[in-house]
């Protein structure tokens, strides 16, 4: 069984993230540069510790490093007390004390041993006592290139605790190209250490900490800015992506989910998505790496504290997975209670009128005040899982903290680590235990934008309106449309909403459907257009299926006026013109006029440019159901459909737009679903549905007569 991946949702949304790649790369070496200047800027604190300690100088303390790795061998780091106590020759002062030598290393198979002490070295040799300066001797081990043999005066103890005085001659390790680098900033001070050779020192190292900083935060913005652009790319793409697929799906998608949820989806749970990508793309880059960086210097100074610090990550690890998991499944419920609470406010709003005139205020408010609170209980479980990350981080980093303490102390004072470097170490060990608290709510932002990631893919992995993979153009409507056994279904509904139904109609007829509310009529004309497909059945026209046609040649030839107005944010011209968007002004005044729209039109502010505002403010409704006709005529349709279109319209405008309508149908095959009888008589053929099957089909005289149903329906003026 293939095991099923946590984060499927979201790795899709990297797709939006690849297309940048240029970008992400940028991102990724601005977080390289951040992370390499800020432990540089760290390093600069050995430098100053040194210089302020004053027990080798800055000078002594790169010779020895640079002797160290070069020999093979450690020496001892004398306190400035042994300087001050120590003027004697052969002191202190004037010799090196081995405290290490690798196994097979330069020292170890040249000769030299622990304890012993280096009295000279190349050209600086004691001839006599010892009286080279230990400084002078390490310069001298540091510097020494391009011979073939180097003189290393020494002296060791035997064992019957005689100090012998010996010499050896061997060729020096190579010198490697680094070892001038790590000259190179300190040639800027003179080798001796005086009180103001220290504060130049002290002035310089703070000038490039300074620089460091400058061009970290340079770095830092660059970083963030581009993290931010990649973002706002990638979700303005998805946001995309997912409207394009909403207006593509079957119309039966959203009369069982609903428009507030998927609106939801499409403005909230994409903007989760965002954070998730801007939390990876920045400090979830940048702070590992400047973890990953300090970690190696702190390697390099000191490897088995080191190992000591990092032995709580799998503790991490674990603290992460676990609060990740349940971060998602919080996550997940607080975006639906939203979705809910959207939802409420939508239709509130869209019904306020109706919520005052019936005194419904406190129903609306309690319902809102329980979806409240019951966001508001989810969004406080997010919340205690987040801010739980951050001090369960603090107590497995303080303890791994301490044990290196602990250990590094007792290095300290058996003088396996030096105390400046000891310091430097603890700064560094902090600093990545601090990268890694920075990045604890990572795993959970992933988690809650994996969790709005299921819901947006859950939408556009929705299928779109089914089309056969080699449907065909269908050519304009010329003989008839054939409804043939059809039985649909709504999603969801316990019962077919139409049986069984046949209906033949002829191409340039005007045919009306009337039946009692609940009987099939909406349903029957929303299947010309393919808004619901069929369980079962045929529609045909000209004799060819239409669910084998493309969409969009079936509906070009189709205009539709619904009883639920329909119009959008725009001016008065651009809403007529929808239907036609090439369509010229005089086409749009043509049309006006023949729906009885342009009368009214013409006195407006602004004529055709004035805005319909959201909600369709400033307008009647006889008004706007009249703009909707003067689109539909626009388009010039072969087969023309009016839902109730005359639900709004006065009775002097009805009496105007009848008589448009009698030349506009001319030639055009027109259904009318009207309850209006004025509406109703003029067609030429009505047929009758009745609990979803057409049982009667004629005129008004001959239903009249012949059809109970529809005598009964003009007898109770349902049709008036």
């Amino acid at each position: 069984m293939k095991k099923k991946d946590n984060l499927a949702a979201f790795k899709r949304i990297w797709k939006y993230v690849w297309n940048q790649w240029q970008r992400v790369i940028g991102v990724v070496l601005w977080s390289i540069l951040i992370a390499m200047m800020f432990t540089t800027s760290f390093l600069t604190l050995l430098p100053i510790l040194k210089v302020m300690m004053g027990s080798e100088g800055l000078h002594g303390w790169v010779d020895r490093k640079i002797s160290s790795n070069r020999y093979d061998m450690k020496f001892y780091v004398p306190d400035i007390t042994d300087y001050q106590n120590d003027s004697s020759d052969g002191g202190i002062n004037h010799y090196l004390l081995i405290t290490k030598v690798n196994k097979e290393g330069w020292a170890d198979e040249a000769g030299l041993m622990s304890q012993d002490r280096i009295i000279g070295v190349g050209n600086a040799i004691s001839e006599k006592i010892p009286n080279i300066p230990s400084t002078k001797l390490l310069e001298e081990l540091a510097t020494t290139k391009n011979v073939s043999d180097l003189t290393i005066q020494f002296l060791r103890t035997n064992s019957l605790g005689e100090t012998e005085r010996k010499e050896i001659h061997a060729k020096p390790p190579k010198y490697h190209f680094y070892y001038d680098t790590m000259q190179w900033p300190a040639s800027f001070l003179p080798r001796n250490e005086t009180k103001d050779v220290k504060a130049k020192a002290i002035i310089i190292v703070m000038i490039v900490m300074l620089a460091l900083t400058i061009f970290r935060c340079i770095a830092r913005f660059f970083q963030t800015y581009l993290a931010d652009k990649i973002m706002n790319i990638a979700v303005g793409q998805l946001r995309d992506d997912l409207f394009r697929h909403i207006v593509n799906m079957p119309v039966g998608f959203f009369s069982s989910k609903g428009t507030s949820d998927t609106t939801s989806r499409l403005i909230n749970d994409v903007a989760q998505c965002g954070k998730g990508v801007k939390v990876l793309l920045g400090k979830t880059i940048r702070e590992p790496i400047k973890a990953a960086s300090c970690i190696g210097m702190a390697v390099c100074i000191n490897w088995q504290m080191t190992l000591i610090f990092i032995a709580a990550a799998p503790f991490t690890i674990a603290a992460f997975g676990i609060l990740g998991r349940k971060i998602k499944k919080a996550s997940k419920r607080s975006l639906q209670s939203t979705s809910r609470m959207l939802g409420l406010i939508q239709g509130a709003m869209a019904a306020l009128r109706v919520i005052k005139v019936y005194n419904r205020q406190d129903h609306e408010v309690k319902s809102y005040r329980e979806a409240n609170e019951i966001l508001i209980k989810r969004l406080l479980k997010v919340s205690r899982i987040e801010r739980m990350t951050n001090p369960l981080l603090e107590v497995l980093g303080m303890i791994a903290c301490a044990a290196a303490l602990i250990f590094g102390a007792s290095w300290v004072t058996k003088g396996n680590i030096e105390p400046s470097e000891f310091f430097v170490l603890l700064a560094f060990l902090g600093t990545a235990a601090d990268s890694i608290r920075k990045v604890s709510g990572v795993w959970n932002n992933v988690q809650a934008a994996n969790a709005a990631a299921e819901r947006v893919f859950e939408v556009i992995d929705y299928p779109l309106e089914h089309e056969e993979p080699d449907a065909f153009e269908l050519e304009p409507m010329k003989e008839e449309i054939v409804f043939k056994d059809i039985t649909f279904t709504y999603p969801n509904a316990q019962s077919a909403a139409l049986r069984n139904l046949n209906l033949k109609v002829k191409a340039g007829q005007t045919i009306a459907i009337v039946g009692s509310n609940g009987s099939g009529k909406s349903t029957l004309i929303n299947l010309i257009p393919r808004f619901y497909d069929p369980d079962s059945g045929q529609i045909t026209i000209d004799g060819k299926d239409i669910h084998k046609a493309t969409a969009k040649s079936l509906r070009s030839q189709i205009g539709m006026v619904t009883q639920g107005i329909i119009t959008f944010n725009d001016t008065v011209a651009n809403n007529i013109s929808y239907s036609k968007p090439d369509a010229t002004m005089e086409e749009i005044v043509e049309a006006s006029k023949k729906a009885f729209a342009h009368e009214f039109i013409e006195r407006l502010p602004d004529g055709y440019n004035t805005m319909i505002g959201e909600h369709s403010s400033g307008f009647s409704g006889g008004q706007l159901q009249r703009i909707v006709i003067a689109r539909a005529i626009l388009k010039n349709p072969a087969i023309l459909i009016f839902d109730e279109a005359m639900s709004q319209v006065d009775a002097d405008s009805e009496m105007k737009i009848h008589n448009a309508l009698s030349t506009i149908m001319k030639g055009r095959t027109c259904f009318l679903i009207a309850h209006r009888f004025s509406t109703v008589i003029s067609a030429d053929s009505i047929a009758v549905i009745d609990a979803g099957e057409v049982i009667a089909q004629g005129t008004h005289d001959e239903l009249a007569q012949n059809c109970a149903i529809y005598k009964r329906l003009y007898e109770t003026q349902l049709l008036k």
